[in-house]
């Protein structure tokens, strides 16, 4: 049997862990509350995205119920706790790295764009903008536009790799965060941004073709980072 390299435990896991040991422990009871995000990360003395990632974990597997506008409280484990594997990459962790390549992608793309290009991307653009969110339509129009911008490039490898970045948006952590912030004006907002990336790459600008990419994709972090503790009628933007 060959030897595999041992690979760490992604942070978030790690914390998702100490938080398990403390409930399992009966550290908070059922039906306590977990102190708010920020203090969770102030204690860790990790940012917030990280505790996000591991308190989506531990909703995931049924250990607490986030409620947004009151707090996070500790629910009865299941019977057969359904454990997310160690693959499962968090939510930030994806779209931090979905920024630094389609950056670089969306730059390329205004170097390479054609004018049949701008159409294939305006068409897309065109559904998205008559698409109710959330919607398995919207999602998959939301792909289809990074994959578009990537398809620019000629590069059949790439337009898959792009895909299946995206694709990673499906696994239970990110569902999850998802239904806590995604709706019809947050859809608004990242088409807007959607526009400013088709517009930078139209002007074959490749500076401000990555800087509107990237723009998009950070700002979806900080959408996603928007603290538990705020009211939903706050919540009005996500990716």
């Amino acid at each position: 049997m060959p030897i595999k390299a041992i690979e760490p435990p992604r942070l978030y896991r790690q914390v998702a862990d100490q938080l398990r040991q403390l409930l399992d422990k009966g550290e908070y009871p059922v039906g306590s509350r977990l102190p708010p995000e920020r203090e969770l990360a102030e204690q860790f003395g990790l940012s917030r995205p990280t505790v996000r990632e591991a308190l989506i974990a531990l909703e995931v597997e049924g250990r607490i119920r986030i409620r947004v506008g009151s707090g996070i409280y500790v629910t009865d484990p299941p019977l057969r706790a359904t454990l997310a594997g160690d693959k499962d990459e968090g939510p930030f962790e994806l779209l931090r790295a979905r920024e630094f390549i389609e950056g670089a992608v969306a730059a390329e793309a205004a170097m390479m764009v054609e004018e049949k290009d701008i159409a294939a991307i305006d068409d897309v653009l065109g559904r998205m903008r008559t698409s109710s969110h959330p919607s398995e339509e919207t999602i998959g129009l939301d792909r289809e536009f990074h994959t578009t911008v990537a398809g620019i490039l000629r590069n059949a490898v790439l337009v898959r790799f792009i895909g299946e970045m995206f694709d990673q948006r499906m696994n239970p952590y990110f569902q999850r965060l998802s239904s806590y912030f995604e709706n019809r004006e947050s859809w608004q907002t990242a088409l807007e941004e959607h526009v400013e990336v088709r517009d930078a790459i139209a002007a074959r600008d490749p500076e401000s073709a990555k800087a509107a990419m990237q723009r998009h994709l950070r700002l979806s972090q900080l959408r996603f980072s928007r603290n538990f503790s705020e009211k939903p009628a706050a919540l009005e933007v996500a990716k």
